[in-house]
């Protein structure tokens, strides 16, 4: 399928179902259409480990303080679970951003990687983000992704086929070292996406550095280098945008009182938890109170 018409066919698949602000899940199981019509301000957004593929549009991310921009045909990869800033830079309701996002299985990547490269080949962690240009093979797959969306009857049976595909390509991918490095026992990066996941299961809880270090296996300085080098951000400020994240999902769409979402996420002070909010989202909690804000990859 030529790109143009794949371009025309996600738009008119996310004008029929008038697409907000939110990406879209499809009938495909871990597909989903990313449309903005317009360039938007900055705005939090928590990724999880996801493959995007830009179709039309320009769009930034950050890791850390290093700004990502992707754009018509190329791809971003995602490897785990990470709280950053992203915004719309070209966009208009004539020509929308679009993209097709697939959820990245990491299961299947590890499996994949036994059959690619038995014997690893594990070195210094690269970021959890990587922009390239999208190879053809793909561009292709992921368009009979897609496509599957108006078959019920085959989606099902084909759709693990193809996404089975689009992550050995990934693998192959140059922007795809981060996802070989996350499958890598006893890695370097598989150790920081450990690390990872248990700040997020006990963001609300105290934090001990060390104790998340010892369970990496590294010294608390090469656990803080390897930390930033990974997500871009120190374990500290990770665990706060966590707790501000999902702080502003309670207040938003579970219309929680600011002081009850402060102490829910793990802070002892309503006062400071309004002062690091205010700051990090650019107003006040009370100013999304009730308005069904999430905070999600699109």
């Amino acid at each position: 399928m030529p790109i143009e018409d794949l371009v025309r066919d996600v738009q008119d698949y996310g004008d029929r179902r008038c697409i907000g602000e939110d990406p879209l899940a499809t009938e495909v199981a871990g597909l989903s259409v990313a449309m903005r019509r317009r360039a938007t301000d900055i705005y939090p957004v928590l990724y999880q480990p996801i493959f995007c593929l830009v179709l039309q549009g320009v769009k930034q991310t950050w890791l850390g303080d290093q700004a990502v921009d992707f754009g018509p045909q190329q791809s971003l990869v995602v490897g785990l679970d990470l709280p950053t800033h992203a915004r719309v830079l070209k966009a208009d309701a004539s020509r929308p951003y679009i993209a097709l996002a697939l959820e990245v299985d990491m299961a299947l990547v590890h499996e994949l990687l036994t059959e690619i490269e038995p014997h690893g080949r594990a070195g210094q962690p690269s970021g959890a983000i990587g922009v390239a240009e999208a190879d053809a093979e793909v561009v292709d797959a992921m368009g009979r992704l897609f496509r599957l969306t108006g078959k019920p009857d085959a989606a099902p049976v084909l759709s693990p086929l193809i996404r089975k595909e689009i992550h050995f390509w990934l693998l192959k991918a140059r922007h795809g070292q981060i996802l070989r490095q996350l499958a890598e026992r006893d890695s370097h990066a598989s150790r920081i996406a450990l690390a990872a996941r248990l700040i997020r299961r006990s963001y609300a809880s105290s934090l001990s550095i060390e104790d998340l270090a010892g369970e990496a296996g590294m010294s608390v300085s090469a656990f803080h280098a390897h930390f930033k080098a990974v997500t871009g951000s120190t374990p500290l400020n990770y665990q706060k945008q966590l707790r501000l994240m999902e702080a502003r999902r309670l207040i938003a769409a579970e219309r929680l009182s600011v002081a009850s979402a402060a102490f829910q996420v793990g802070y002892e002070s309503a006062s400071q938890f309004s002062r690091e909010y205010s700051r990090y989202f650019g107003h006040s909690p009370r100013q999304d109170m009730g308005a069904g804000v999430l905070s999600v990859a699109g």
